[in-house]
Formats: C-alpha cells, sequence, structure tokens
C-alpha cells in the first residue's frame, strides 16, 4: 500500500488531528453509492463502490446476493483500476495494491485497518499482534471486530489474521471461512 496524503478530519466525525486518506471518513454511504462496479472472481462476484477519488467498500458475494444488485453499474478510473488490480491479484500477478481508500469507521477500527495494510502478501498476524501494533495491548477480541468489520477485504487484507494459534477463526466476507481458507491458500499462508 503506498502512503497518501493527509487531510484535516471533520470535527463532527473523528478527532481534529490529521490522519491518512487511506482511512479518512467519506460522505458516502453504502445506501447510495457514488460509483459502482461488479466483476467476477475464484470467489463469486465482487462489487466495488467509490467516490470520485477512493474505494469505498468491496463486498464479495454471499449466497448469490450483493448488496446493491439493484442497483446500475456507473464505473470510475478508479474502479476501473482496482478491477484490473483484483484480476492481477487473482491470477498471481500482483501481491500488493496500489489503490486509494477510503475507509470509514470509528477511530478504534481506523487504527487497526492502518496496521493491517501493514501486512502484506503471504504474511499473516494474530488478532493480539495486530492490537499491540496499533498501540491497544489486550484487545485481541476488539481488534476482531474491528477486522470483521473491514469495508474493503482482499485489498485490505483482513483474511491475514488467524487466531494465536494459527487457526482460522472466522471471516465475515463471501461464504465466510471457506472464502478465507481460498484467499490463505492463494497467498501460502499456511494454517490450521
Amino acid at each position: 500500500m503506498t502512503a497518501s496524503s493527509l487531510t484535516e478530519a471533520p470535527a463532527a466525525t473523528i478527532p481534529t488531528e490529521t490522519i491518512p486518506t487511506a482511512i479518512a471518513p467519506s460522505p458516502f454511504t453504502l445506501q447510495s453509492p457514488q460509483f459502482l462496479v461488479r466483476t467476477e472472481s475464484p470467489l463469486g462476484r465482487l462489487e466495488l463502490t467509490a467516490d470520485t477519488e477512493s474505494i469505498l467498500t468491496l463486498h464479495i458475494e454471499r449466497a448469490f446476493s450483493l448488496p446493491h444488485d439493484d442497483l446500475p453499474e456507473r464505473s470510475n478510473a478508479v474502479l476501473d483500476e482496482a478491477v484490473r488490480q483484483l484480476s492481477e491479484y487473482f491470477a498471481g500477478e500482483r501481491t500488493e495494491f496500489d489503490l486509494p481508500l477510503r475507509m470509514v469507521g470509528t477511530a478504534f477500527q481506523r487504527d487497526i485497518w492502518q496496521q493491517l495494510q501493514r501486512v502484506g502478501w503471504g504474511e499473516y498476524v494474530s488478532y493480539g499482534e495486530l492490537g499491540l501494533a496499533a498501540g491497544r495491548p489486550g484487545s485481541g477480541r476488539a481488534v476482531g471486530g474491528a477486522v470483521g468489520a473491514n469495508p474493503i477485504p482482499i485489498i485490505v487484507g483482513c483474511h491475514r489474521v488467524l487466531a494465536s494459534n494459527n487457526k482460522i477463526t472466522g471471516y465475515s466476507g463471501g461464504n465466510g471461512i471457506p472464502t478465507k481458507v481460498w484467499l490463505l491458500d492463494h497467498e501460502s499462508i499456511g494454517h490450521l
């Protein structure tokens, strides 16, 4: 993941200190995406939403359904590039993403997602290690909640988080654990 420029955070949403654009709040919600595209993948259909500058969400098809199946697609350059990079990832030709992201969440969630972006292809981290890296020792359970709320899975590799014994404890994207197992195997990450 490449570094992003800094932006001033709105006082009503989060503290007024500057934060990386990759984890800045967005005025757009899942209910009204400005841009939307769907693409096929080995995991089923993927649905990505974006504003004019950044990826906002990525959903993996679950039970033949996506959140915005009823809306028409409207792509832009950001989404076109995301689809290209995801295709390369699934073909084994890309090991990191270079996309502008705007992740909406609590300050704690954003701290966890920022650390999660540092875990690369073929690497994994435990929930406790992720909390420690974010300066939140002893917060493994809360870290699990933040990981599960990741709005941009695959690109922000929440599948790379395992229990401290390398066991898979869950996955909120797609079809759950089978989706996580596929992603771990794709990156040759050992697990139990």
